[in-house]
């Protein structure tokens, strides 16, 4: 029973940070609720018993994407004015959308059952535990480069998006 109001509660989150993502004015705030998006995908996935894919949703969407993505806001560097002149309909279509999608979901779920048992993993799979310490073992130098890298790209971004006083 907690594990269904866990569920549900994350899937709430995720589809109300996902709107809050497309209706926002400020690029900053939507990539913002992007990550919060990702974090509740996160949680769903770990509710489901598949941690090494929620890690994977923090590690890599959370992280190095969501980088990527305020790399490109930092550059572009949009007036909010101009933004604000087509959210209105942007948001009409994104509403009549989201209508369409909820009034599908809903009819698929009274169709069909909601939970289906997934098929056990064997044993080909590593575990999660089993790549982390390979991650932090055999693999430490070239993910200690790549989190140089990733910091070298931010330190760059920061140095190209900042306005000249």
């Amino acid at each position: 029973m907690f594990e269904a109001i866990l569920f549900y509660s994350l899937a709430a989150v995720a589809v109300i940070s996902a709107l809050l993502v497309v209706t926002r004015v400020n690029p900053i705030s939507s990539a913002l609720m992007l990550v919060v998006c990702f974090m509740a995908t996160a949680g769903v996935f770990a509710i489901l018993g598949a941690a090494f894919i929620a890690i994977l949703q923090i590690l890599l969407y959370a992280g190095a994407i969501m980088v990527l993505f305020i790399f490109v806001i930092m550059l572009i560097g949009t007036d909010p004015a101009d933004l604000k002149r087509r959210q209105m309909t942007f948001a009409k279509i994104l509403g009549a959308a989201a209508a369409v999608y909820l009034a599908i979901v809903l009819g698929l779920a009274a169709w069909r059952p909601p939970f289906i048992a997934a098929p056990m993993a064997g044993d080909a799979f590593l575990s999660p535990a089993t790549i982390g310490k390979q991650l932090v073992t055999t693999y430490l130098l070239p993910f200690e480069i790549l989190s140089v890298l990733l910091l070298i790209a931010i330190v760059g971004a920061v140095v190209l998006a900042k306005k000249k006083i």
